[in-house]
């Protein structure tokens, strides 16, 4: 069974919708790589799972909770957590103190106290730099420390939008070492990347938008050989055929 579903989704903004009749099937344990050309709605996608925006028609499914009609808070305390395209640490806080937040939905202090041991394992910075101040990293190393921080909720479902956005080459790699990581634990993931080799290279799953629908979807594979995906990147639209 799915984890989530969305099925004919339409939403976005004053000036109309973004997303016009999306249905898609996210499988747990995979990462599902959207990509398509700027305006296409991949980051609307990402809003309208989040409860930032609301969707003006069409159903959204998490294990079997509507979330239509949900405000974000509701939306986290089923499992979605999203890391935003721009960096959200707070720069004059420690490594350790932005971790912490992640959890401030909990009041269970043994509870906390796992989850940072857990993602300290998973994420060695957040130990190794843990007094530091947040400002102080680098790029990549905040990538890595927001990674962590959305991790102290134990998620069933993380959302990344672009991740490498204004990251150098050495840094990018880096950033998709850390996915891969959170990959290995089992989570579920939707990523947003504009580096769509990259970004469907390490995914299960692959979906192509264009104008707010979804033009080509399957396994990261098909996506990748498809021959329609080059005209897609080029400026072009794709043939109906």
């Amino acid at each position: 069974m799915p984890l989530l579903t969305l099925t004919d989704v339409y939403a976005g903004y004053d000036g109309g919708d973004v997303l016009k009749g999306v249905s898609l099937a996210i499988e747990p344990r995979t990462t599902t790589c959207i990509v398509g050309p700027n305006g296409a709605g991949k980051s609307t996608i990402l809003r309208v799972l989040s409860g930032l925006l609301k969707p003006r028609l069409g159903e959204i499914i998490f294990d079997g909770h509507p979330l239509v009609g949900l405000n974000p808070r509701q939306i986290l305390a089923l499992g979605i957590v999203q890391v935003p395209q721009n960096h959200s640490l707070f720069p004059a806080l420690t490594v350790r103190e932005n971790v912490r937040l992640g959890a401030y939905t909990l009041r269970d202090k043994a509870l906390i106290a796992r989850r940072l041991a857990e993602v300290e394992e998973m994420f060695p910075i957040v130990r190794e730099r843990a007094r530091d101040k947040a400002g102080s990293l680098s790029g990549g190393q905040q990538r890595q420390v927001e990674f962590a921080r959305c991790l102290m909720l134990d998620p069933r479902l993380i959302l990344l939008d672009e991740p490498s956005m204004g990251l150098d080459p050495k840094t990018f790699k880096q950033v998709i070492g850390t996915i891969q990581v959170m990959q290995q634990s089992g989570r579920t993931i939707i990523l947003v990347e504009q580096n769509a080799r990259t970004g469907l290279s390490i995914s299960d799953h692959g979906v192509v938008l264009e104008s707010g629908r979804v033009r080509l979807e399957g396994k990261h594979t098909d996506i990748l050989h498809n021959p329609e995906i080059g005209s897609l990147y080029l400026g072009g639209t794709l043939s109906n055929a």
